[in-house]
């Protein structure tokens, strides 16, 4: 965690904007350590929905939207969620001559902190009513009723069916949970998980995805491991790992990992989001 960052200290909100808020936290040391090699095994994206932008029209009067931002997984830095809400916070008391205009700040802004072009999306209120609400689609695990011990990553829990012919599944959980690695504040979420191979066994995935429950690190970083351990442990032909976690501070995070060309899933929001 770079010692710029403003993640876990007190701060001053400025209503000017101020693209020098923003702050990269590079990728490259958690997926070493991760084992993620350096030819990615994996497509995807960080779609991140921010729901408290505004700023003022050349008037004067306040304007909103709904923004989104698709961060590569390419990408060689992130964005510290403190950082990216002061930065657009920045916006409130600012000038802009219009929503266009502020779409292509953003994207400047944004790609140059993560290294990589970052698309954006705005959403003005006259679109509103045309997002959607849904829930991820799949299998659930949750219907397991099982005893349930580990609260820490743990690989292990993980084991396929080599000896059956392979399958193509999609499950998903609304029981994932982790912590910010900083301030221990918990960040909510669900995962869908599909695969095509040798069918991995429901009780230990989903207590695979529970044992993240203590477990301190940004989401980005939570999605490659359970990537990274479903892919070495059960081996499928095709995975795609898919986690929308609830937002704080006016953010959501959703990863989005894929071994094959697979297209974005939708952004759809769901309940708890």
């Amino acid at each position: 965690m770079p010692n710029s960052s403003p993640l876990g200290k007190p701060v001053t909100y400025t209503g000017h904007y101020d693209p020098g808020l923003l702050c990269p936290i590079e990728r490259r040391r958690s997926r070493e350590a991760m084992g993620v090699p350096a030819q990615l095994p994996f497509f995807g994206a960080d779609v991140w929905n921010a729901y408290e932008l505004s700023w003022l029209n050349e008037r004067g009067q306040p304007q909103i939207a709904i923004a989104t931002f698709y961060v590569p997984a390419h990408s060689p830095n992130i964005v510290e969620s403190k950082s990216f809400k002061l930065y657009l916070g920045s916006f409130s008391s600012t000038q802009v001559a219009s929503i266009d205009a502020l779409g292509d700040t953003l994207k400047q802004d944004v790609s140059a902190c993560v290294g990589a072009t970052v698309s954006v999306q705005l959403t003005p209120p006259v679109g509103f009513g045309q997002l959607m609400l849904g829930e991820l689609g799949g299998i659930s695990l949750d219907r397991l009723d099982l005893n349930i011990e580990v609260y820490e990553p743990d690989a292990s829990l993980l084991h396929a069916h080599f000896d059956q012919a392979p399958i193509d599944e999609t499950v998903v959980s609304n029981l994932l949970k982790s912590n910010c690695p900083v301030t221990g504040q918990p960040d909510w979420g669900s995962v869908q998980i599909r695969y095509v191979g040798s069918p991995i066994n429901h009780a230990g995935l989903l207590r695979y995805i529970v044992s993240y429950r203590n477990y301190a690190d940004f989401h980005e970083q939570c999605v490659e491991r359970m990537f990274m351990d479903i892919q070495q442990r059960c081996q499928p032909v095709k995975l795609a790992v898919y986690a929308r976690y609830t937002r704080r501070g006016g953010l959501d995070i959703n990863p989005f990992r894929a071994s094959f060309n697979a297209p974005l899933p939708g952004n759809v929001r769901t309940a708890r989001q």
